[in-house]
């Protein structure tokens, strides 16, 4: 029988020019310090770093269009997080065996199975659990503004039974035991969080939140003191 998990980066929705696109460690400094130097750094050169940044219109019928695809067990245990490694620990902790991913990164492991050697992280949760054989298969959905590609994978792809359909490609009446949403903090915004919670609410699912500090975002009352120590960031 197939349990699966659904799991939802923030970042699916997340729209940015590939200037702002990068690799970082998940830490408080990259989760919020981070977005202050960067935003002070694009103030000195006459720039609102605010608009780099948008969301998708799919947020609003995202829920809808899930319902048509997948149907939630009785029971179902949703968690909320800013890493996306905590995903692999619920499909360990719930025995489930498949995954279904809505995500800009495919989270398999970059450097090809040699990824896969190392401690699970934000990047290589959803390769670990291939590979140490917790799932049977790995459903990746990718965002519309993902820059990844199927074929950047293609040593793992040819390891395990990976899959990159479309949304609207998906069979219906997927069982899902467990729900996962990621904030990915490092990635995505911080004045957007109010709309990542609600977000979240408005699947109708009780969330166990796990490790998701709340972040403060107040520019407009940033003092001298503030401001270096985020440069020194």
């Amino acid at each position: 029988m197939k349990k699966c998990i659904l799991s939802i980066d923030w970042d699916y929705f997340i729209h940015t020019q590939e200037e702002n696109w990068g690799s970082y460690i998940e830490n408080t400094s990259n989760i919020i310090h981070l977005w202050y130097k960067r935003y002070i750094q694009a103030k000195a050169r006459g720039r609102d770093m605010q608009k780099w940044f948008s969301l998708s219109p799919e947020i609003d019928g995202f829920w809808q269009k899930i319902r048509e695809h997948f149907i939630f067990a009785t029971g179902l245990n949703a968690y909320i997080s800013d890493s996306h490694a905590l995903s692999y620990e619920i499909a360990k902790k719930y025995g489930c065996n498949a995954v279904y991913l809505f995500d800009a990164h495919a989270d398999l492991g970059y450097g090809g199975m040699t990824s896969l050697e190392f401690h699970v992280h934000c990047a290589n949760w959803l390769g670990k659990l291939l590979k140490e054989k917790w799932i049977e298969e790995a459903n990746i959905i990718f965002s519309p503004y993902t820059a990844e590609k199927e074929e950047y994978f293609k040593p793992i792809n040819n390891a395990f039974n990976i899959r990159y359909p479309k949304f609207h490609d998906l069979d219906t009446g997927i069982e899902v035991s467990a729900v996962h949403i990621c904030r990915s903090g490092a990635w995505t915004p911080p004045w957007l969080d109010e709309c990542f919670f609600r977000f979240a609410d408005n699947s109708g699912l009780e969330f166990e939140i796990k490790d998701c500090p709340v972040r403060k975002w107040d520019t407009a009352n940033l003092n001298f003191s503030d401001q270096v120590q985020y440069l020194l960031a």
